[in-house]
């Protein structure tokens, strides 16, 4: 499946993540192997797709800085990974939805089996900036619903100590959704500490709960996604239908 706006779009932008060839990635020396195993017994020749959206635009953004490693860690893993750059797009309301960057960010919600959120907490929730992304995705476009039956992880970066309001309330969100959001989470206390010059996160063992959810976000996808229409079938609503 692919985006029919969005099918000629230059594939580049969305996987500005990924990093030159001859750079050293910390990815590469990790221990996966259940997951990629999995990964390669289940997804064959259909890739996992998986929509990342963050929370800032910032020059220097850690929930950018943050999706861009779940990012790798994802494509690394054989994973379709597509990154949504909020940046044009405008809040909720002040345009009309055919604006170019609203389609985008439908297509992609819809094109679709799983996506990763990483918002900042800022006054003790989500931020503006990540909750205009999730305003512009309606629950259902005519029959279609563009996120029910996706399976979710959720993120959040602090600027001082660590908190859960943010992905507490992404949860909400994914809930809200109809998405399948996964038990684990993670919270990176005072983020510009955890990445370095390169915006790569340091070792320790906040980067090791990123993998670990990641992980488990394609462990769950590659379980469910044969399922979701199932698992999604209601009686109330076939009723209806009549």
């Amino acid at each position: 499946m692919d985006c029919p706006l969005t099918a000629e779009k230059d594939l580049s932008e969305w996987k500005k993540f990924r990093l030159d060839s001859d750079k050293n990635d910390w990815i590469e020396d990790i221990d996966i192997s259940g997951a990629k195993s999995l990964y390669e017994k289940e997804a064959q020749d259909r890739p996992l797709r998986v929509l990342v959206l963050y929370g800032s635009l910032r020059q220097r953004s850690f929930s950018r800085c943050c999706a861009y490693e779940a990012a790798r860690l994802l494509d690394y893993l054989g994973a379709d990974v597509r990154v949504f750059d909020p940046t044009e797009l405008p809040v909720k309301g002040q345009v009309e939805e055919t604006h170019h960057k609203v389609q985008e960010l439908r297509e992609l919600a819809l094109w679709s089996e799983a996506q990763f959120w990483c918002s900042p907490e800022m006054h003790g929730n989500v931020t503006g900036c990540f909750k205009n992304q999730i305003d512009w995705i309606p629950l259902s476009l005519g029959s279609v619903r563009p996120t029910q039956g996706r399976t979710l992880a959720i993120c959040q970066v602090n600027g001082g100590s660590q908190s859960f309001n943010a992905v507490n309330t992404l949860r909400v969100l994914g809930r809200w959704m109809r998405m399948f959001t996964i038990p684990n989470q993670s919270s990176i206390p005072k983020a510009w500490q955890e990445f370095d010059e390169y915006n790569r996160m340091k070792p320790g063992p906040l980067r090791d709960r990123l993998v670990d959810v990641v992980e488990e976000l394609v462990k769950f996808s590659l379980m469910l996604r044969d399922h979701s229409s199932f698992l999604v079938d209601r009686y109330s609503e076939r009723k209806e239908k009549g």
